[in-house]
């Protein structure tokens, strides 16, 4: 019986300098290693037989009826993930203070004038165009027939709606939108395909876009002031089914890491989508570019996009394929 083993390589350790020793009949001859995802630090292996580091790392033998690691493991590992998490808890600190300065809520302060939230209102949703202006000329976006987007918060992020109608009644785009439920506490996310009865409303009738009216308006509203489709909506995606998945963010850098509200939402969707540890057994679709789907474009404001800090990443942490901010393109 074979015995599969996932184990996590610190930086300094170099795929090509693993090597097989004397396999017995009883294991395959074969490693196979799985480069799931581009992650900083090391590579994910999954290893079908014995093997040795030779550089820096001590003997790991698999046999038939156990696996015996004598890596080197020290606490730095762990230290390591610790200050990861506490450079990341201080960063979302500066980036959601520098938020709430630049785009005030109504109810941010008692001292911020209806004057100044126009006036970053009108800001926010000038930024916001100018970042869907560029997606909708991206050609990766005209190929695309499906997208899997964001019903934006009211302030303090990157604003969705004029880009979801558009999206909808003009470029005809099949939309999934997320629905996080009522369990918070699980930290786990669906996209919903939106059908065509979620654009009418309860009479049959499509609502008037022209006048503003958009097709989740009457929908429930989760603890953040999102709506989400209802539980009657069922159409959830699966891998494949989603062609390009626009990310937001509360940062993202020059070498388009994303710095997320903290939840892991959007990770755990991704490598959902992407099958990320699946077994291949268990693998949906096996066609090549299915575990590459979907392509991840990041979006942010101009506050949110660092350009002379890098965000610290995690293992579990996806980078993006491209970010778009109001003025460029990385």
């Amino acid at each position: 019986m074979h015995h599969k083993a996932i184990l996590y390589f610190s930086s300094f350790c170099n795929p090509s300098s693993l090597q097989t020793i004397g396999c017995s009949s009883a294991l395959s001859t074969k490693i196979k290693i799985n480069h799931t995802k581009n992650i900083r630090g090391g590579v994910h292996l999954h290893l079908f037989c014995p093997y040795y580091y030779t550089q820096r790392c001590r003997l790991v033998a698999v046999t038939s009826t156990r696996l015996c690691t004598n890596i080197n493991m020290s606490d730095s590992t762990k230290s390591n993930n610790d200050d990861i998490r506490q450079q990341k808890q201080l960063l979302r600190k500066q980036i959601r203070s520098r938020i709430r300065s630049t785009f005030p809520s109504p109810s941010s302060s008692s001292s911020t004038s209806d004057e100044d939230v126009m006036a970053a209102k009108m800001k926010l949703t000038s930024q916001s165009n100018q970042v869907f202006h560029q997606l909708f000329n991206l050609p990766q976006y005209q190929a695309a027939s499906s997208i899997g987007f964001f019903l934006s918060m009211p302030f303090g992020e990157i604003q969705t709606r004029d880009a979801i109608q558009r999206m909808v009644h003009v470029d005809g785009k099949i939309l999934y939108v997320p629905r996080v439920g009522l369990d918070f506490e699980k930290c786990d996310m669906d996209l919903i395909r939106c059908d065509d009865n979620d654009y009418d409303d309860d009479d049959g009738s499509s609502p008037n876009y022209l006048d503003g009216t958009l097709f989740y308006d009457k929908w429930p509203k989760n603890k953040w002031g999102i709506p989400e489709p209802p539980p009657g909506n069922t159409n959830i995606a699966t891998p494949g089914d989603i062609d390009l998945l626009v990310v937001p963010g509360l940062a993202f850098d020059c070498d388009r890491h994303r710095l997320g509200q903290g939840k892991g939402y959007y990770d755990r969707f991704i490598a959902k989508m992407r099958q990320v540890g699946a077994d291949d057994a268990a693998i949906v679709d096996t066609a090549p570019d299915t575990r590459k789907k979907p392509l991840l474009v990041g979006v942010c404001l101009e506050e949110q996009f660092l350009e002379d800090q890098t965000i610290p990443v995690s293992d579990h942490d996806f980078i993006m394929d491209m970010v778009l901010t109001p003025s460029k393109k990385v």
